[in-house]
């Protein structure tokens, strides 16, 4: 389940390459024939959007079943922010999206992105998740071992933070399941 899983966070990490993508590419779903009811270019443009928002709800909710661990009051040693450390990537995956000339490029150029989302096991930072209210932080924990993770809380004081319903999404990843 949990290798599956991060496969599908990598998917979702990486997922708004294909929306800009599609959009700029002017793809569009088409209901019933163009020459009986013309649906606006938009519609199709808020499905992809849609569909990654409802996807990242998915793994939210799937999250729950991952292992389960805690990190106990006054484990961590500092934090760091890092919901604007990763601007830079999701920068890159819109460019990207932008350059790509036709979708037979898009398809070889995706599962190399969607590969290194995964390897990364770091880069599991999806900006959706920002939407449902979670944060992302680097954490050093007294053992001098930096984790990612993913929380609805707001960390200022690190020694005196606890995290009783982690599930562990890889050996550095952590997703917090309590509001």
């Amino acid at each position: 389940m949990n290798l599956l899983f991060r496969w599908f966070l990598a998917f979702n990490a990486s997922s708004p390459l294909l929306v800009v993508y599609l959009i700029k590419a002017g793809v569009t779903i088409t209901i019933v024939p163009p020459c009986i009811l013309h649906v606006p270019d938009f519609f199709s443009y808020a499905v992809y959007i849609l569909a990654a928002i409802i996807s990242t709800a998915i793994s939210i909710v799937l999250s729950v079943h991952l292992d389960k661990t805690d990190m106990e009051i006054g484990a961590i040693e500092s934090v760091e922010y890092a919901n604007d450390a990763f601007l830079p990537s999701y920068l890159g995956y819109f460019f990207v999206a932008l350059d790509v000339p036709n979708t037979e490029t898009l398809c070889y150029v995706y599962p190399i992105i969607l590969g290194f989302t995964f390897l990364s096991q770091t880069l599991y930072f999806n900006p959706l998740f920002l939407i449902f209210g979670y944060h992302f932080y680097n954490l050093t924990t007294v053992n001098n071992v930096r984790i990612f993770m993913i929380t609805k809380k707001k960390i200022n004081k690190p020694k005196t933070i606890s995290f009783p319903s982690l599930t562990r999404i890889s050996d550095f990843t952590f997703i917090d399941q309590e509001p």
